[in-house]
């Protein structure tokens, strides 16, 4: 049976989804849940090109077998190195140089203040913690993690609170 590829790669293209996937079953004998247009009229072509001209080689199979086994992959980014903190030294040949920047963000007040706002006919009120912040004895990271628990959702913390964008210390 010969198999005309462009013209089947042309009648793909006029394919609907619930088509595609009829198309993908048949020649793969197996059904598919992906709904994705693109991969499925590729995945379609692949077939189709590897019946007309042939698939690959045994030789050629062990070899990617091989390949695919001796690689080294990498499943998670490598780890930024943390720049040296104050009383160490770099290491031998480099040199660090910069600003230390202040970890607190200037729209926070100093730490013991109570932040309160009034949310659905209450008050709530929240402590700033030299790192991080208490709400009903809870302790939070962050202003948008004490905002989400009273809300629900997701909101900006420092929005929520009101405080402003340039706080003079």
């Amino acid at each position: 049976m010969t198999v005309n590829v462009g013209k089947e790669l042309a009648a793909l293209q006029r394919l609907t989804i619930k088509e595609l996937k009829a198309r993908y079953a048949d020649l793969f004998g197996e059904p598919t849940n992906a709904a994705n247009r693109a991969w499925l009229i590729k995945r379609i072509a692949w077939r189709l090109q590897a019946l007309a001209e042939g698939d690959l080689s045994e030789r050629a199979r062990r070899r990617a077998t091989e390949l695919a086994n001796d690689a080294d992959l990498r499943l998670s980014p490598p780890k930024v190195k943390a720049a040296p903190t104050a009383g160490t030294l770099p290491e031998a040949g480099h040199t660090v140089s910069g600003t230390l920047a202040d970890k607190t963000d200037a729209r926070l007040p100093l730490a013991g203040t109570i932040l309160a706002r009034e949310y659905k006919g209450s008050v709530v009120q929240v402590q700033v913690l030299p790192r991080g912040f208490e709400y009903q004895g809870a302790l939070y990271k962050s202003l948008s993690a004490v905002a989400k628990a009273i809300t629900g959702q997701h909101v900006n913390g420092y929005a929520f609170f009101r405080l402003a964008k340039e706080t003079v210390r």
